[in-house]
């Protein structure tokens, strides 16, 4: 069993981590609101990073989303000329999604306000206490993505 300097039980990985979740999460919605973005409509966003195209089963799996239910968020973006959905060629089923110019400037300007706001807390960290949390965060996220039951 894992103790911390006092010598107690350390509490749960969860019992650590949803509380702050909760909390980044909440300080996420004034800035999504004043963009008129939902979490959804930001973490689309976000997942189609610089590629170039993605079909949205793709997508749908890299967000572990539903295809069916993320059809409403890509029908706003799409109408806020965020992103493109166009037939692809190689088959014609599917959908291939791409950010349009603002789509890209509304994620880096949207990314940069929360991650201003996340300072509140990294700033509670010294600097190698701060790099070595992001980087354990990073591999663990990472960790999670690529396996089967994430």
């Amino acid at each position: 069993m894992n103790a911390t300097a006092e010598n107690e039980p350390r509490p749960d990985l969860a019992a650590m981590v949803v509380p702050f979740g909760r909390a980044l999460l909440a300080a996420e919605q004034p800035v999504l609101d004043a963009h008129g973005l939902s979490m959804w409509g930001y973490v689309v966003l976000s997942a189609l990073g610089e590629e170039p195209l993605r079909t949205q089963a793709a997508l749908a799996a890299a967000i572990n989303a539903d295809k069916t239910r993320i059809i409403t968020v890509l029908d706003d973006l799409e109408s806020r000329d965020l992103l493109v959905r166009r037939p692809d060629p190689e088959d014609r089923r599917a959908r291939l999604l791409s950010l349009t110019p603002e789509g890209r400037r509304l994620r880096d300007v949207v990314r940069d306000e929360i991650q201003r706001g996340e300072e509140v807390w990294l700033g509670r960290l010294a600097d190698l206490d701060r790099e070595t949390f992001l980087r354990s965060l990073r591999t663990l996220s990472d960790a999670i993505r690529r396996s089967p039951e994430g």
